[in-house]
């Protein structure tokens, strides 16, 4: 007896579920079955007008405002200024729309060359006597250079030879004190002078001045017998 009774208290006791009754399912879900037919979504006449409108607004949306990845970007006009001038004129050639022309041989080349060159020089002398007929002449401009001649070398010397006609052979002597040793030093130089008159003679102190080139050696000229020779 003793173990049928701790048997019995083993076996656990089966607790009844909440089973709903099959009586209350339809109840609960009632109102949702009993909608009309007509009351759907989009079945309705108005629902059929308004879902066209609404296609046709985001259609025009989408024409009027396009996609902004889809759209190539736009070019900036400013972005050659700083570049230099050839740079730009190469760049701004670039942008220019091609037109394909007819294919030329190279005399046809060469005459459109031509024109083009005589074009934009009658384009630039038009411009040129633009600038210069708003200035009206009053432009003072740069001023004439002052020419002033450098006053002629004029040496004094003594006659080492007369023997060529019109031409003399003057010695000069030099002297001068060394900067860095402060020694005296002596130096000659020979020269060679025209004498129109065959004046001068050997051994007379004579003075010359430099002049244009008379022959291949001379470019002195005789001024003056300043003392003739005993």
């Amino acid at each position: 007896m003793a173990e049928d009774e701790t048997k019995k208290d083993e076996t656990p006791e089966e607790t009844p579920q909440d089973e709903t009754p099959q009586d209350e399912a339809p109840e609960a879900a009632g109102p949702v079955a009993e909608e009309a037919p007509g009351e759907e979504l989009g079945s309705s006449p108005e629902a059929e007008q308004a879902e066209p409108a609404e296609s046709e607004g985001r259609g025009t949306d989408a024409a009027a405002s396009p996609d902004p990845l889809s759209a190539p970007p736009a070019e900036d006009e400013s972005a050659g200024d700083d570049l230099p001038w050839k740079e730009r004129r190469r760049l701004e050639k670039s942008r220019r729309p091609h037109t394909p022309r007819p294919q030329q041989s190279a005399e046809e080349r060469v005459a459109e060359r031509e024109a083009r060159r005589k074009r934009k020089a009658a384009e630039r002398r038009k411009e040129r006597s633009a600038a210069r007929a708003k200035k009206d002449g009053k432009g003072t401009g740069t001023p004439v250079a002052e020419h002033e001649a450098n006053a002629a070398k004029v040496r004094q010397g003594i006659v080492v030879s007369d023997k060529a006609e019109k031409s003399i052979t003057v010695r000069i002597d030099f002297v001068r004190r060394h900067p860095t040793y402060e020694k005296v030093v002596r130096n000659t130089r020979t020269l060679h002078a025209h004498d129109e008159r065959n004046e001068a003679g050997e051994g007379d102190t004579v003075r010359v001045v430099e002049t244009r080139p008379m022959s291949k050696t001379k470019r002195w000229r005789l001024v003056e017998v300043v003392e003739k020779a005993r």
